[in-house]
């Protein structure tokens, strides 16, 4: 008798399950794309104790007819494609018909669903995969799915399982994946009867990257736009200041849909150049737009993997547009008062607190900002001031509410008006907790340097050094602290970065040839990309098996260096196997930059340090070192002001400090 046999069919779906549902995330994540399918517009997603109890997906799609409810539940039953010409260009998330089947096969599984047009809906119930129930339901439009006891007869599945709160991560970033993917949708995320996140469903993505990482974060994102001939690329990136540990909060969808491809997230990170810091990774959304033809999504189980035709092109679009959208920002970081202020009482209560009577006393602090433009320093001298800038004033203290009026507060009142209300540590709703931001429509103003684009670096006037390291330089909006190191490294690296891009035949022979013996392996690897060392102004000559000869090199290397900027430019080929001319000359710059520039405790006069101020902002880059450091920090008038103490919080009391016969 022979030994093949078939395999049931709640088998093969429980083997099937093993590749689609591997934790309670999977189930989420192929729910909510049916729905997307669905065209639905409001997606709730409700679980219990992290989806172990139960999971529950609410929509108000097309719905399922009641013809078809018993037949979505086979495997490879689907109405997203017929033929063999869709699976080429597959425009929905789900295509096999893979996803409720597996899910009923290792759960119980209760689904209610109506379509527009039906006086009635549907209800089905399989558990395990066999047939419970199928009746008439609600005839409400959309489509309620509720998984309870998953995996219960696959319990070594369970062994697997992470923590709950690990589980619930993994699902809330599913969520947020789906929502950044999907911003026209409204999603809401609950978790044992709290509401965990939502999104208004406005098609605004700043609104929904405030709803998932804070609104502090939201204004910190920069939206950009680019297309070719084959693709159209639309987003947010972070500005350079605000980076990550990991990669984990770059988020790259395809046609709406989420997917990790690790050289388009290097095409974004590429994009900042030497903006970023070594180890460090902007927040960022990108979708892409494309013909489903160039794309092909049937590559993984659960499809988070896709192969992309042109996908070179795409990466240089890619790099191009973020770099073209940061490079009009000025970079300058803000010195942030609030770390200067010991800190205050709990105040916790403190909107309770304020009656209604008094807010509307209520004078708030502005800043103050010179009115005259930045003063150039002549013959060397100091900079002239305004002389009423530098006067010390009183602070005003309120008692009563008469006092108001007086002479004093009105004159503050004429000084300050045209200037706007100010909050030196941002609007008060920025100053309370965070609070998980609601459907409502929350406009957030994207810091706007449209004024700092014209003139996107301050002329910078030299006052002093600090400890031989930083210099300190004032211009006409407050005080900027300068890393001389930094910022000679950043002179030098786009004098060399010039330098080494213009390879000409310009070579100095060195007194005794260079040997350099190396592996098998390296010999071949360095064999293979001789045309690249030759376009840096290197050229190697075969010197026996695995030796090579330099003979001579580039001019532009530093004098004494010559022999190790060499050996460490095949090394960088030899370790990463393959690299741009782009990528070679641009670490042969930062390396040369960084060996020549200047370092800490090193004292410089007064012609030496501005000069080195007067050459920064010819830079193409005046903001960050070829390593992403800053070069320089900036404290604003409000700052300072508000760190003296010169500027005041507001004096009027609380409510419960006026006598009645006050009011």
């Amino acid at each position: 008798m022979g030994k093949i046999h078939e395999l049931t069919n709640v088998l093969a779906d429980q083997i099937a399950a093993g590749e689609v549902i591997e934790r309670p995330a999977s189930i989420v994540k192929e729910l909510v794309e049916n729905s997307l399918d669905a065209d639905s517009k409001r997606i709730d997603i409700i679980v219990e104790n992290s989806g172990l109890d139960s999971i529950r997906v609410i929509d108000d799609g097309s719905g399922i007819a009641s013809d078809d409810v018993k037949i979505a539940f086979k495997r490879h039953a689907t109405s997203k494609i017929a033929t063999r010409r869709d699976l080429f260009k597959v425009k929905t998330m789900g295509f096999r018909g893979e996803a409720l089947p597996s899910i009923a096969s290792v759960a119980d599984v209760t689904l209610t669903t109506a379509t527009p047009e039906s006086t009635s809906g549907s209800l089905i119930h399989i558990h395990g995969g066999e047939l419970v129930d199928l009746k008439p339901g609600p005839a409400r439009q959309g489509t309620d799915v509720v998984v309870r006891e998953l995996f219960f007869n696959t319990p070594a599945r369970l062994k697997y399982l992470k923590s709950p709160q690990t589980e619930l991560a993994r699902i809330t970033d599913i969520v947020n994946r789906l929502a950044l993917a999907n911003p026209q949708v409204a999603f809401s995320l609950t978790h044992n009867n709290k509401e965990l996140f939502r999104t208004a469903g406005n098609d605004n993505l700043q609104q929904v990257v405030a709803a998932i990482y804070g609104i502090q974060v939201g204004k910190k994102m920069l939206p950009f736009t680019g297309e070719d001939n084959d693709f159209q690329i639309d987003g947010l990136v972070s500005l350079p200041e605000l980076t990550r540990a990991s990669r984990q909060y770059i988020t790259i969808t395809i046609n709406h849909r989420y997917i990790r491809n690790f050289e388009l997230t290097k095409a974004i990170i590429n994009g900042y150049e030497s903006k970023l810091m070594v180890g460090r990774y902007p927040i960022a959304v990108l979708n892409i737009q494309l013909d489903p033809v160039l794309v092909d999504v049937n590559v993984h189980p659960a499809k988070r993997e896709v192969r992309l035709s042109k996908e070179s092109e795409l990466s240089a679009l890619i790099s191009k547009v973020v770099r073209q959208r940061i490079s009009i920002e000025n970079l300058i970081p803000d010195v942030d008062a609030n770390q200067f202020i010991p800190d205050e009482p709990d105040v916790d209560n403190l909107e309770h607190q304020l009656s209604e009577a008094a807010k509307q006393y209520t004078t708030p602090s502005t800043a103050f900002h010179p009115q005259s433009s930045a003063t150039v320093v002549k013959n060397g001298g100091p900079a002239d001031t305004d002389a009423s800038d530098s006067v010390v004033r009183e602070p005003i203290v309120i008692h009563k509410k008469d006092e108001l009026a007086s002479s004093q507060m009105q004159a503050f009142d004429q000084r300050y008006q045209a200037e706007g209300i100010a909050y030196p540590f941002g609007s008060p709703d920025e100053q309370a907790p965070q609070k998980p931001v609601k459907a409502e429509n929350v406009e957030l103003d994207v810091q706007d340097k449209s004024d700092q684009a014209k003139k996107r670096f301050p002329n910078l006037q030299y006052i002093g050094q600090l400890q031989g390291t930083f210099l300190l330089a004032q211009a006409s909006d407050g005080l900027y602290i300068v890393d001389q190191h930094a910022a000679q490294e950043r002179i030098n690296y786009e004098r060399f970065r010039k330098k080494i891009g213009q390879v000409s035949d310009d070579q100095q022979a060195f007194l005794v040839p260079l040997v350099l013996n190396y592996s098998t392996v390296d010999t071949m690897t360095i064999t293979q990309h001789l045309d690249v060392l030759e376009a840096v102004g290197l050229h190697l000559e075969s010197f026996g098996p695995n030796s090579f000869i330099l003979r001579s090199h580039p001019i532009w290397f530093a004098e004494g260096q010559e022999e190790a900027t060499a050996k460490e430019m095949i090394e960088w080929l030899i370790n990463d196997g393959k690299i741009s001319v782009h990528d070679f000359r641009q670490r042969t710059a930062i390396m040369m930059s960084c060996k020549r520039a200047i370092k800490a405790n090193h004292h410089l006069d007064d012609r030496e340090a501005k000069a080195l101020l007067q050459r920064l902002p010819k830079c193409e880059n005046p903001f960050n070192c070829p390593h992403g450091r800053p070069v320089t920090v900036h404290f604003n008038d409000r700052d300072l002001e508000k760190m003296f103490k010169r500027i005041q919080d507001s004096h009027v009391p609380f409510a419960q400090d006026f006598d009645e016969h006050e009011f």
